[in-house]
């Protein structure tokens, strides 16, 4: 416990954001940085409230309720307060491979659960976690570290996203040979293709990957399992599989039109800049441009709101966002989203304020329904079609829309992003296996065991759950971890 009257002496505090019109003109991250002081201040507000549901990880009512890695919040907290950086970082690792991603891209469900957010604002946790792990590294106290005797047992990781290197990091800390297989030019997974450089700039990445590799994990990149190398052959090579793949199927949206030229998936659209980016500065114009385009992203979530935030650095000539969700009410609604279910409030996320200061108003568009798309003479998209609608959900759980008549609208587009989720895991190492699938097409593994109905083959993150957040992939492949240490063992001492 810090201050017993704490959270309510001291009013919540977040760091500021660069200036929106200045920030959409560059490609670095947007938040700025707050004092110790400032920080410990903010460890303060943590209270004594007994059962710190911050640090639960719980699902339920489709909502995310604490932290899924468990973090030891109230722990690190006080020592913030107290000026015991070190120690704060040791609590941190304890529970989280990569804090300096969740600090990040994270939308915190810890501070939704947050006690003090029963009666105010919750504690800034998010922002402390970064900063101890940034102070970490600039201090020097994150080094490399090595396991001190090996096994002699062999594991092969398919994925280097956040699940991948979770399961990798804790795998080499138990002592096994770890080789972790990306079919990208560069590690990270998600981490590095997918989230722009404006949430989290990929030197960060490249900093925790360089020390994994000092800790002795081999890397291969440019390398797919299931084309460049048999998966059958990574069983004969290997004592135990990791399959981190991700759920990178595309969902497609099929209604008239969708074949123009001009209409893209979301993650195509992101990856081309990313890598251009990474690359040569976006010099070699490889990326799909949004240049003095009409954009529309089709897809109210992150990754939607991801290409709104690209296509502003593009410099577009408009963009919209779509939703088929209803704006999100002002306060909590106590009645239908209670606490420690993660307030599900209207906010302007970091693209949405951008796009406001740009264009004078939020982007998005809420309850809209795409009907069709429609050409030039050439098959270049030119218009957009949609119409107002209401969503409920039936006895069987389906979401039913309903269109408003009267609320037909057409849209000037020159260039459409299709955001709408993701059908599951790609299946060309799951039909060369064989693995068992669940009913949306993930791998069959279950939860806290991860084995596959293939021996030797496990399972964890966004491949076995569906598209999920970077914290879950971290807890799975912490998990996985440790079950397959446990069955090449027979035993485990991994957390």
């Amino acid at each position: 416990m810090s201050m017993p009257t704490g959270f309510m002496d001291f009013q919540r505090e977040v760091p500021a954001d660069r200036d929106p019109l200045q920030r959409v003109n560059d490609w670095r991250e947007f938040h700025k940085h707050m004092s110790d002081q400032q920080l410990q201040t903010q460890g303060a507000r943590c209270m004594d409230c007994g059962t710190p549901y911050c640090h639960t990880g719980m699902e339920f009512e489709n909502t995310v309720s604490g932290c899924p890695v468990n973090n030891l919040i109230p722990e690190w907290n006080n020592l913030v307060y107290r000026g015991q950086w070190k120690d704060a970082l040791e609590r941190l690792h304890k529970t989280n491979n990569f804090p300096e991603f969740t600090g990040r891209v994270c939308p915190a469900p810890c501070e939704g659960s947050c006690t003090v957010g029963l009666i105010g604002d919750p504690v800034t946790i998010k922002t402390i976690e970064e900063a101890i792990i940034e102070r970490g590294f600039a201090e020097g106290w994150v080094v490399p570290q090595p396991p001190k005797a090996r096994t002699g047992k062999k594991v092969a990781v398919v994925g280097s996203g956040p699940a991948g290197l979770a399961a990798a990091a804790q795998l080499n800390k138990a002592g096994h040979t770890v080789t972790v297989y990306e079919r990208a030019d560069r590690i990270g997974g998600l981490l590095t293709y997918g989230i722009p450089t404006m949430k989290l700039e990929k030197h960060v990445v490249d900093r925790r990957v360089n020390l994994l590799k000092q800790e002795g994990i081999s890397f291969v990149t440019n390398t797919e399992i299931g084309k460049d190398i048999a998966a059958a052959d990574l069983l004969k090579e290997f004592d135990a599989v990791v399959l981190a793949l991700g759920a990178t199927k595309a969902r497609s949206v099929n209604i008239e039109g969708s074949d123009l030229k001009g209409i893209y998936p979301a993650m195509d659209y992101l990856n081309s800049t990313i890598k251009s980016y990474l690359d040569t500065n976006l010099e070699d114009g490889t990326y799909i441009s949004a240049k003095d385009k009409n954009v529309v992203v089709i897809g109210g979530g992150d990754t939607g709101t991801d290409c709104v935030a690209t296509a502003l650095r593009h410099g577009c000539k408009s963009v919209v966002q779509f939703g088929t969700v209803a704006k999100a009410p002002e306060k909590r609604d106590q009645d239908n989203n209670p606490w420690p279910q993660f307030p599900n409030v209207y906010t302007l996320d970091y693209a949405h304020e951008e796009a406001k200061a740009v264009f004078g108003e939020d982007p998005r568009q809420f309850s809209i329904l795409t009907k069709k798309f429609v050409g030039d003479e050439n098959g270049n998209l030119k218009e957009l079609h949609t119409v107002k609608i209401e969503r409920y959900i039936d006895e069987q759980g389906r979401k039913i829309y309903k269109e408003i008549e009267g609320t037909e609208q057409v849209w000037p587009v020159d260039l459409a992003l299709v955001a709408i989720g993701f059908e599951g895991p790609e299946a060309t190492i799951i039909e060369e296996l064989e693995l068992a699938t669940d009913s949306r097409s993930n791998i069959k593994a279950r939860y806290g065991e991860y084995r596959t109905n293939i021996d030797k083959v496990f399972a964890a993150g966004d491949v076995r759950r569906g598209q999920s957040l970077v914290v879950w992939a971290i807890n799975e492949g912490r998990q996985v971890a440790r079950e397959v240490d446990k069955y090449l063992m027979g035993s485990t001492m991994l957390p």
